[in-house]
């Protein structure tokens, strides 16, 4: 279990009455609370799975009342206010108010904003981070804390916090215009997002079915109201153990590479392993990824041919069929074949 400031907090164990904790993850030390009493919020699909096995009552919206709120702060600013406000939002008159992060996602800059807008105390720091409490005005906090859409395009539109909140991608557009002109019939979208590189592929010809797979509730949500098309199906799931009881004919994907602030390749490589799995012989693949990723030698493993069709000095554009899987020499755009 990962340890927390949790301790520091709730020296003498749960606070009593219902508690409600906003962006618990799967590995935290969550002992000092009760578990009978706490309801946790949690929109990432494998945390909130994760603390689903252990027990947990966990949410993707809260319901009701609580005697005392803890917030775990994420990286975007934005983010974090609707989080706070969402808790102030279900707390009863005179609750307690934690609020729990890092440095590195901002606890400090919030500390600060939120000096000027309620009562902060109990200022406790431990492992590069900081908890405290807030004891809320009447007024609540500013009314523009809370989570609303964001029209970021001509008919799309965001939530605080998902990947590229303020735009498209570009990652996924160099994807998007180098997609064939025609696609195979059944495509899934491994890490859809808020569902743009989605809409661009169903405006190509062929496609009967399209699978929109996404671990963040939230981008999910906008996806929905983004990708209205009658022939797209949505999954809050993990890509990385995504399966569909039939095999498909494409995929597509901008895969992930940071978990938190830590960049971690391995989270595109399970991306790579999955849509192999999941594509029949003839499937092909096709993903952007940030250039300096070494992606090469693990689509090497799981494809029988690869090739980069596009790219600049921040990404490239890769082509990939499962034929003869594991037989693949990665050839670079522009190499003799």
């Amino acid at each position: 279990m990962t340890q927390s400031r949790l301790d520091l907090a709730f020296p003498d164990g749960h606070p009593g009455g219902r508690v409600l904790f906003i962006g618990a993850t799967a590995a935290d030390d969550l002992s000092p609370l009760d578990p009978a009493q706490l309801t946790i919020v949690q929109g990432n699909f494998p945390d909130h799975d994760g603390l689903t096995a252990r027990g947990f009552d966990v949410r993707t919206e809260p319901e009701g009342r609580f005697d005392a709120a803890v917030v775990r702060l994420p990286r975007a600013k934005a983010a974090a206010r609707a989080r706070l406000a969402l808790a102030a939002a279900h707390l009863a008159p005179g609750a307690a108010l934690w609020v729990d992060g890092q440095k590195t996602d901002g606890v400090d800059s919030l500390l600060k904003e939120l000096r000027g807008h309620a009562e902060v105390r109990d200022v406790i720091s431990k492992a590069h981070g900081k908890i405290f409490q807030v004891t809320l005005p009447e007024a609540g906090l500013p009314a523009d804390w809370t989570a609303t859409e964001r029209q970021v395009e001509p008919g799309f539109v965001t939530l605080p916090g998902v990947f590229s909140a303020d735009g498209i991608d570009p990652g996924s557009r160099m994807l998007a215009d180098n997609l064939p002109p025609k696609m195979p019939t059944r495509v899934v979208d491994l890490g859809a997002g808020w569902g743009w590189l989605s809409a661009q592929a169903l405006a190509r010809p062929g496609i009967a079915e399209l699978h929109l797979v996404e671990a963040d509730h939230a981008a999910l949500t906008s996806a929905k109201r983004n990708v209205t098309d009658p022939r797209a199906q949505f999954h809050w799931a993990d890509a990385r153990n995504f399966t569909l009881r039939e095999p498909v004919n494409g995929v597509i994907m901008n895969p992930p590479f940071h978990e938190g602030r830590q960049a971690d390749p391995r989270l595109g490589a399970d991306f790579i392993a999955t849509a192999a799995r999941i594509l029949t012989g003839a499937g092909r693949l096709w993903m952007v990824a940030n250039r300096h990723l070494p992606y090469e030698s693990v689509l090497a493993q799981h494809f029988g041919q690869v090739h980069e069709i596009a790219g600049d000095t921040r990404f490239k554009v890769i082509e990939a069929t499962a034929a003869g899987k594991g037989t693949a020499t990665v050839r670079a755009r522009g190499a003799r074949r």
